[in-house]
């Protein structure tokens, strides 16, 4: 049981999957802003290289990226193996990565769902195995998967990522029943939030159902009873909350931040 009730992160080394756009790019801030030392991951060096400076500038302790793709098992794990030898252990893992390509789960061929699969469920899978013996060492491990409000209610013409979104959020509820005292998984749902992914999105379903842009953001907005789509720094604000001290007693749950927008309890 912690002594104090804190969601500073001092002291605390955080791996950010995803970390150069949306979502995974507002929660290595929003950690940075608590004072926990940051690594972000993702493919894009150049948007890595930019994004440090500005983590530096945000509070964090320390700094740095790693630019690899977590489909490359072999250069992802190697890359994170040396960046624990050279900056100790992680406390917090992000998981996060960039879902499927939309589009009816009918007209998916099987080699869509097996590369998401590795992509999502047994990227992650690997580097909660490699870093879970430095956070049992540490009496202290967070582990938060962004995934989708699809676990509880498919999303239409999302028929590969509903699929592997609902496969991350069983794997997660089975591994939080495994963890040791100290170390907790949680998931994160998000709704319809202002990024580059959910763009492409409105693209996809626009060329499908003949609607522009406008009337495709529109149609999403009518069912959020907040009106509005979600800034990537809003759901951060939660990840940033179930990755610290106050949020210990908080595990194995999938929490949406949706606007209020599924119809489920």
């Amino acid at each position: 049981m912690p002594d104090t009730v804190t969601t500073s992160l001092e002291g605390k080394h955080a791996l950010v999957c995803g970390a150069s756009a949306g979502i995974g790019r507002a929660t290595a801030l929003a950690l940075a802003a608590a004072g926990a030392d940051v690594t972000a991951l993702a493919r894009s060096r150049d948007r890595l290289e930019a994004l440090v400076p500005e983590l530096t500038a945000a509070g964090a302790a320390a700094a740095r990226f790693i630019d690899v793709d977590l489909e490359d098992a072999a250069g992802s794990t190697g890359a994170v193996e040396t960046l624990t030898k050279a900056h100790g252990p992680i406390h917090i893992l992000i998981n996060n990565a960039g879902g499927p390509a939309p589009g009816p789960i009918l007209e998916a061929e099987e080699e869509a769902f097996v590369a998401a699969f590795a992509r999502h469920v047994l990227a992650s899978h690997r580097l909660v195995k490699l870093l879970l013996p430095g956070m049992r060492a540490q009496g202290y491990g967070r582990i938060v998967n962004v995934i989708s409000t699809s676990v509880r209610e498919p999303i239409p013409g999302l028929g590969v990522s509903n699929t592997i979104r609902g496969a991350m959020a069983s794997w997660s509820k089975t591994v939080s029943k495994e963890l040791p005292p100290g170390v907790t998984i949680n998931n994160l749902l998000p709704g319809y939030t202002d990024t580059e992914r959910l763009g492409e999105i409105g693209k996809a379903v626009g060329a499908r159902t003949g609607r522009s842009i406008e009337e495709v953001r529109e149609g999403w907005l009518a069912v959020v009873p907040e009106g509005r789509l979600a800034e990537p720094a809003e759901p951060a604000a939660m990840i940033a909350f179930l990755v610290s001290p106050a949020g210990a007693y908080i595990r194995g749950q999938s929490i949406a931040v949706d606007g209020g927008r599924m119809g489920c309890i």
